[in-house]
């Protein structure tokens, strides 16, 4: 357990957190003194900055493991699934939106890993980048917009708008790579090892949730 494995840990751990934060009616609607929406945006922004930091620490200092590469992109999915659905809970996003973003992330997932145990990969693609910073700014004006800069809210739901239909159009070009990705000839695992040494297969940690 470096310290990027431990950020990654972290960010975890700091899914259920947000989560009661957002959800639970606390009396005065505050905690300390401070409102439950400022608390869940202040718990989703320290959480995406540690995604950030836990994979620019590992390559940084060398320690990019397997471990980190299966617990990154684990943590960003339940992170961005968590705030999706609380906020839909909240009523402050469409349930179809998020049924969209969230179907679209699993099914990558799944092309991902398949296609990695093949030998082969699917890089995250400009469009993935952009569904990731639209929803990322989605999710932070739609917790902080009500009752507190309304102008956040419209934000939030333009944000929300392109994430999805980034995530429609990036599920196409996913899918379209990896139906071409199936007609390579698989690579064996003793030549995979030392392919990956000079090329790593799988995309840099911090990337491949895009």
């Amino acid at each position: 357990m470096n310290l990027p494995n431990t950020l990654t840990l972290g960010r975890i751990f700091l899914v259920p957190l947000l989560v009661v934060v957002l959800l639970t009616s606390f009396d005065g609607k505050s905690v300390l003194g401070v409102s439950n929406e400022m608390l869940g945006a202040a718990i989703f922004a320290l959480a995406s900055i540690t995604d950030w930091l836990d994979g620019y620490l590992a390559r940084r200092r060398g320690q990019v493991t397997g471990l980190g590469e299966w617990m990154d992109p684990l943590a960003d999915k339940l992170l961005i699934t968590a705030a999706l659905i609380s906020l839909v809970q909240l009523g402050r996003a469409p349930a179809w939106m998020v049924a969209v973003i969230l179907g679209r992330e699993f099914a990558v997932t799944v092309m991902r890993s398949f296609i990695y145990a093949r030998g082969h990969s699917l890089p995250a693609s400009m469009i993935g980048k952009i569904k990731m910073v639209a929803q990322v700014v989605a999710i932070l004006a739609l917790i902080l917009g009500p009752g507190h800069i309304e102008a956040f809210y419209v934000l939030g739901h333009i944000a929300l708008w392109i994430a999805t239909l980034a995530a429609l159009v990036s599920a196409v070009d996913y899918t379209r790579r990896f139906n071409a990705a199936l007609g390579r000839r698989p690579v064996p695992r003793d030549e995979r090892s030392s392919a990956e040494r000079r090329t790593p297969a799988a995309p840099a940690r911090g990337r491949i949730s895009a």
